[in-house]
């Protein structure tokens, strides 16, 4: 890594603009964005071109632009990857706020001093800019705009998030956040956006958000499909390591997360999704310990031990990962309650067999194990009716009415609203 020194512990904002491969438009972009920071920021900043193993002209370039404009610098880094390159420049940078940009300047420059203040403030966290706000002015093509709905969609389905636009070459960080939230970062190239802002949700950081105007580059090297893949694989990964406690996000909320703070609610659809791929993980494994119980033990026994060794595995994966409870408060009731589940779903299973042998005496095994896997299917749903409704439910406790008080008398001077509580955890519910 060379040029890269912590040389001004005043600096209010350190502005990174990863490139690679940008010989023909980083002069321009570069020079029009220092034009509009003398211009226009309020605050001591720099330009840190962030040059990740780029194999044309534009290290040369980029040092050519260090030599000539103040407050612009150069870092090269030997590996490729934008979140490798953002890691390195904000953890060695001295700024009180970190940001990026994209090199294209795809979005307005003028959304920049909305970006950072709010982060020297001191009144958030992380700042990102937003293609999809209702006053965001975006132009770009149909497909793009359909990946971009459809991707951000699925992040708030499924890991419980509420910023609105994960991708958006525009971000800001405040040092303090970053120290603590980099590190647990595993993604070096394009999911690194989304795997800050999903641990800085979880871990109680306010994100803010500023609509911006931006034209998209029909030049970009982004590839679509092995970027898509890519993200999918980066959330599977991410949700596992929040759910299973890998991922200390707990720890950043005590250091420094904003309270009071309720952690990030996942929708019924989430759950659906969520539960969904662990019954299909349950439903496979059902199927082949029945296989390797079946010759020995007989069927119907092979079923019930086969669907308990899945039920036990079911219920403790479904607590933390779908439902969100963690912690040790409750889990001896919920695995008493899911073996209650089990016992219904065990009869679901079970039905199918005697309704298979009397219909086909002679049937095979192969028969057995399709039929059987047809009926966990449907076991499968009746079990997530019954752990949302009935063993990871929340209850609402009563309003509390001071003695000496009606109930109208005392909603006019405490909230009216009952609190949503967790039953299991006493924590109040999303």
């Amino acid at each position: 890594m060379i040029g890269m020194t912590q040389d001004d512990p005043t600096l209010d904002i350190d502005i990174v603009v990863p490139c690679y491969n940008e010989q023909d438009t980083l002069a321009a972009h570069v020079r029009r964005l220092h034009t509009f920071c003398r211009t226009s920021l309020h605050h001591s900043w720099r330009i840190t071109i962030a040059d990740n193993a780029s194999t044309d002209d534009t290290a040369r370039i980029a040092e050519d632009l260090a030599a000539m404009l103040p407050d612009v610098r150069a870092v090269h880094l030997p590996e490729k990857g934008r979140g490798r390159a953002l890691k390195a420049v904000w953890s060695a940078s001295p700024a009180t706020v970190l940001v990026y940009v994209d090199e294209d300047l795809s979005t307005d420059l003028a959304a920049l001093e909305p970006l950072v203040a709010p982060l020297l403030s001191g009144h958030s966290d992380v700042a990102i800019g937003t293609r999809l706000a209702e006053s965001a002015r975006v132009v770009r093509g149909g497909k793009r705009e359909f990946i971009s709905r459809s991707y951000n969609l699925l992040l708030r389905t499924t890991m419980g998030v509420s910023f609105s636009d994960a991708q958006c070459g525009f971000k800001a960080i405040t040092r303090q956040a970053a120290e603590h939230v980099l590190p647990l970062c595993e993604d070096d190239a394009w999911f690194f956006d989304t795997e800050l802002l999903v641990l800085a949700e979880h871990a109680g950081l306010r994100i803010h958000e500023v609509p911006v105007d931006w034209v998209d580059d029909v030049n970009s090297s982004v590839h679509i499909a092995s970027t898509a893949t890519e993200d999918l694989k980066g959330m599977w990964r991410v949700s596992r390591g929040i759910a299973s406690g890998r991922v200390p996000v707990a720890e950043v909320y005590e250091a420094i997360g904003r309270r009071p703070f309720t952690p990030p609610h996942v929708g019924i659809l989430g759950q659906v999704l969520r539960f969904g791929s662990i019954g299909v993980l349950s439903t496979v494994a059902f199927a082949l310990l029945y296989a390797l119980f079946r010759p020995a033990i007989g069927a119907q026994t092979a079923d019930f031990l086969a669907l308990l060794v899945t039920a036990i595995g079911n219920t403790a994966l479904n607590r933390r990962f779908t439902f969100g409870v963690r912690g040790r408060a409750g889990a001896g009731r919920h695995h008493v309650q899911g073996l209650v589940v089990f016992g219904i779903a065990w009869a679901i299973t079970s039905g199918s067999l005697v309704v298979l042998h009397a219909t086909a005496p002679g049937a095979s095994h192969g028969a057995e194990i399709v039929v059987l896997t047809a009926a966990n299917l449907v076991a499968t749903g009746v079990r997530f009716v019954l752990f949302k409704a009935w063993v990871f439910r929340t209850r609402r406790r009563p309003e509390l009415i001071r003695p000496g008080t009606t109930p109208a008398a005392d909603a006019s001077t405490a909230a009216t609203e009952p609190i949503a509580v967790d039953e299991q955890t006493g924590e109040r519910a999303a």
